[in-house]
């Protein structure tokens, strides 16, 4: 178990870089899947069947498969990822010291992944708001935008809120991967590295790298179940 205090820096490193994956595919997550969601319920057919056809992909489809396609694909459209620099997010990758293609692409998928759960997740949310709310709103004059913006979305964020928390939670856990598709520095790289390259027993490593993953994972458990007893308070 010595490994755990020699090679804290290490794993402190890991779990530094998987929790700046974490932090930003969760909020790029939200947003693409809030609007995912906005053309889930929009009353256009050919949005909605986008927004249909964007869940039923990428919901059934292997996770693993998304990342290799994000790792060995989209490098086949530019070279070093230059067609995906954005100056607001490359001051910030730089900042951060994870301006890396690779990096890039892990978040990519990650987003588009979990983006697919967001949806379904605010979409249950919607689906809670009493359909009398929404017609109340459409007799006053309000525009479908209007209606989501004032009415509908401030009331279904109460009943999202738990399945979004899981959905984070487990886009946790699936961060796993990123080091296996070419990110260098995460915990599940860390492990390989400790493991393979310098001879330390599995076990203690594995003991290790569970720690950084439950960190993360434990607190924002206990919120959700806080915040759930107070909604059934409530209610």
């Amino acid at each position: 178990m010595s490994v755990l205090i020699d090679k804290f820096d290490v794993f402190a490193g890991g779990f530094w870089l998987t929790l700046q994956i974490c932090v930003l595919a969760a909020i790029g997550a939200l947003i693409l899947g809030a609007v995912v969601a906005v053309l889930r319920i929009s009353p256009v057919p050919p949005l909605r069947a986008v927004g249909t056809g964007y869940v039923n992909v990428f919901r059934n489809m292997p996770l693993t498969v998304v990342m290799f396609f994000a790792a060995f694909g989209l490098p086949a459209l530019g070279s070093n990822a230059d067609f995906l620099r954005i100056p607001g997010l490359d001051a910030i990758f730089t900042r951060l010291g994870t301006d890396l293609p690779y990096f890039r692409f892990a978040l990519i998928a990650l987003v588009l992944y979990t983006a697919a759960f967001v949806c379904e997740a605010l979409r249950s949310g919607v689906n809670a708001v009493p359909a009398g709310q929404a017609e109340a709103a459409r007799s006053l004059g309000l525009t479908f935008g209007q209606n989501l913006r004032y009415v509908v979305l401030p009331q279904s964020w109460k009943a999202s809120v738990v399945p979004l928390g899981s959905v984070i939670i487990a886009m946790i856990k699936n961060s796993a991967l990123v080091g296996f598709f070419g990110v260098v520095g995460d915990l599940s790289q860390t492990a390989d590295q400790l493991t393979s390259a310098e001879g330390f027993a599995f076990v203690p490593v594995a003991i290790g790298i569970s720690i950084g993953y439950l960190i993360m994972t434990v607190p924002l458990g206990a919120l959700l179940d806080r915040i759930e007893k107070r909604q059934a308070v409530a209610r």
